[in-house]
């Protein structure tokens, strides 16, 4: 297919390389928790683009395989609707951030070319997570190249403001203001007991109300405390 003389740049640069989100339910549930959280954190800012699995094209180029990141993070650019990340249609701004989970089939000679692509074009941060046996590996941009960091407990993405602790077993993710990353249940669990505790205080003021009538007061006209 041509468009205006030229080949469709979607046959060029496909939104899809056909492969699987997650191999596993662990895999799966890493990257939504992180992807989902990180979607609260930056609810209010339109200009930090989030993805889970978004095929990210660094140059307008056909040698250049594309890679789709677990998760990436984007600031400089606005929420909305991608089929993938073509970088040089989005100001050309890499993601500062991305995170990658293992899975079994997962290979060495896999993650050193994702973290040689991190390298080259340009991202900030890379967070790595292998479920199997609780390692969390982390690099961080230092003159010009990603570095490891040889300490991940306690550390605080500077992109993000998020923290890492990984004390014993599976790491915890704290936001800025303190909460853990939660899931959705324990999300959803959070609001059916903010709801009740609206209702009980609810209650209790129309109990005060109702006490305060038969002592024949009325609750409208008390004076300010």
């Amino acid at each position: 297919m041509t468009v205006y003389g030229q080949i469709d740049p979607n046959i060029l640069y496909p939104d899809s390389d056909g492969k699987p989100m997650a191999d596993n339910t662990e895999q799966f549930r890493w990257i939504v928790l992180i992807k989902e959280n990180l979607e609260i954190l930056f609810a209010s800012n339109d200009n930090v683009f989030i993805a889970g699995d978004l095929l990210w094209y660094p140059i307008r180029s056909q040698l250049i395989a594309p890679v789709a990141p677990d998760v990436m993070v984007v600031f400089g650019r606005p929420k909305g609707k991608r089929g993938s990340y073509r970088q040089w249609q989005e100001d050309n701004i890499p993601p500062q951030v991305v995170f990658e989970i293992l899975s079994p089939s997962n290979d060495s000679k896999e993650m050193d070319r994702k973290l040689e692509f991190y390298d080259t074009y340009g991202v900030d941060e890379y967070y790595l997570y292998d479920p199997e046996s609780f390692q969390l590996d982390g690099w961080v941009r230092q003159n010009e190249h990603l570095t490891k960091l040889w300490q991940m407990d306690g550390w605080v993405s500077p992109h993000l403001g998020i923290k890492f602790a990984t004390g014993t077993g599976e790491p915890i993710i704290y936001r800025p203001d303190g909460q853990r990353f939660s899931n959705s249940v324990e999300l959803n669990q959070r609001v059916e007991e903010a709801e009740l505790l609206l209702e009980q205080e609810r209650q209790r003021a129309e109990q005060l109300a109702q006490y305060l009538r038969s002592l024949g007061v009325d609750p409208n006209n008390l004076p300010p405390s």
